[in-house]
């Protein structure tokens, strides 16, 4: 462990011994001949006591010497040991967050009861939700994102020095050839495009890095725009000079949080790089410009920078909030598989505040009324590679309403899977006066919830679970009424 958690696990733990024997600083500095203010030194976690001043406590506590100096804490302790212990604190950069840990520390040695009723109840709900150290750490770094507004000029300016640097045209298309010879000629990459497929276990890779040699292996299956951004994020790792990074798309296992940032560092790179601010925010403003939403100038505005619609979708999280001060935004994913029936939101992003249409870890049901996941539905059974639609979405219990934009295709890693990426607006004086067409009559309107069982709309045809939650809230509210009327019969 690390020695300041030593401290000030140490420092708890007398703490807690000496209000149990009912004994102020003053009462122990008294009893053992130490110092007040060396006492509360070493409460806070600050210093640790010599061998023979561990003597004068515990004969003053009456406690065994093992019994002060090990690092086992009582049940009322347990939780902060657990996380002191974890190593969380130190996986997680609390920099990137403008924390200081010994901020936390402090924090946790003032208060330690109430810090660890805190940790409990994160404990209790980390259980109920099934939240795993790798949930912990997406959670973590989509709070970073959404605290800057998922905007890094940082990366950005790196996209534009290294396009300069390589004499490449930010204002022309990138090809496949320009990426692969960079990472050839100047990273000394060797690209096999053969192994991949010999590993069934593999088919749902688009790649590998291998780091000893230099070797990326590409699955034959990969189509240009996955070539182009997997190309295009080795580049990043390299010209960022990212070394503690994963070697795998799409599936990836990563050891810390560092790794999860890096790779969020890179992709970002790879996204600027194949789809470039100014290009796309001059491409923005002529489609927010018009009075009337034009799907097939959205359509071949997403084709003209990618095949790929996430990667669209994803890149507007970047621009909007920065260029357009367009920042009560969301964006959604959604894998379905028609065999299983069930539609799980794999990615989420929510930029200034959590918007209406958001996870849940209940297994309740999302609300069918939804654009994304209607057109889900609909791919399954068209022709077509590629289905768009919009919708404005209004949610009676708040009466908010949300531009949606949302696509639907297949999705490029699972056979037999589709997915629909979303992104949301938010309806507000502000954002009117930067999207002209929000008041096109043409857009359909929709009454909308979260999920079918926290939903209020009686008449929904597309219900497939009943509103359990607000069948509770009318029961209680009824309860208590009938309680009230009583009270006052007999007051």
């Amino acid at each position: 462990m690390e020695e300041e958690y030593i401290r000030l696990i140490f420092g708890l733990k007398l703490k807690q011994l000496r209000t149990e024997k009912s004994l102020s600083l003053f009462g122990l500095a008294k009893i053992t001949g130490l110092s007040k203010s060396y006492l509360n030194e070493i409460e806070k976690g600050k210093k640790y006591p010599k061998r023979d001043k561990i003597v004068l406590l515990t004969e003053a506590l009456d406690v065994t010497y093992d019994q002060l100096v090990s690092l086992k804490l009582d049940k009322n302790l347990a939780p902060i040991g657990e996380i002191l212990q974890s190593r969380i604190l130190k996986e997680i950069p609390l920099d990137i967050f403008g924390i200081k840990e010994s901020d936390l520390i402090d924090i946790i040695a003032e208060a330690p009861l109430k810090v660890n009723a805190f940790i409990n109840t994160l404990f209790e709900i980390a259980k109920h939700y099934n939240l795993s150290r790798e949930k912990f750490f997406l959670a973590s770094l989509r709070s970073y994102q959404e605290a800057h507004n998922n905007y890094f000029e940082n990366i950005e300016n790196d996209v534009e020095r290294f396009a300069k640097a390589y004499s490449i045209d930010l204002s022309i298309n990138l090809k496949v050839k320009d990426l692969e010879d960079i990472l050839i000629e100047e990273y000394g990459y060797t690209i096999n495009n053969e192994e991949l497929t010999e590993h069934k276990e593999l088919t749902n890779l688009r790649s590998v890095f291998v780091p000893k040699t230099k070797t990326l292996l590409i699955s034959k299956e990969a189509d240009i725009s996955q070539r182009m951004f997997i190309y295009a994020k080795e580049i990043g790792y390299n010209f960022l000079n990212i070394t503690d990074r994963l070697y795998t798309f799409s599936w990836i296992k990563f050891d810390s949080f560092d790794q999860v940032l890096n790779n969020f560092i890179a992709s970002y790179f790879a996204g600027a790089l194949l789809i470039p601010r100014k290009k796309l925010v001059s491409e923005m403003k002529l489609f927010f410009d018009s009075n009337t939403l034009n799907e097939e100038l959205f359509l071949n505005l997403v084709a003209r920078f990618t095949d790929s619609p996430e990667t669209f979708y994803q890149r507007l999280t970047n621009i909007l909030p920065k260029y357009f001060n367009i920042k009560n935004l969301f964006f959604l994913r959604f894998n379905y598989k028609p065999e299983r029936g069930d539609f799980q939101l794999t990615k989420e992003l929510h930029i200034t505040n959590i918007q209406e249409p958001h996870a849940n870890e209940n297994n309740e049901h999302y609300c069918k009324r939804w654009v994304s996941i209607k057109i889900l539905k609909e791919i399954t059974t068209s022709d077509k590679n590629h289905l768009f639609e919009s919708q404005i979405s209004s949610y009676d219990h708040s009466q908010n309403e949300y531009l949606v934009l949302a696509s639907a295709t297949k999705d490029p890693f699972r056979d037999g899977y589709y997915r629909s990426i979303a992104l949301g607006i938010l309806i507000s004086p502000h954002a009117q006066s930067k999207v002209s067409f929000l008041n096109d009559a043409k857009i359909k309107k929709r009454k909308v919830g979260v999920t079918c069982e926290s939903c209020a709309i009686s008449d929904c045809q597309e219900r497939v679970a009943p509103p359990k939650k607000l069948e509770r809230i009318t029961r209680f509210a009824k309860t208590e009424d009938v309680v009230k009327s009583l009270m006052e019969k007999y007051s």
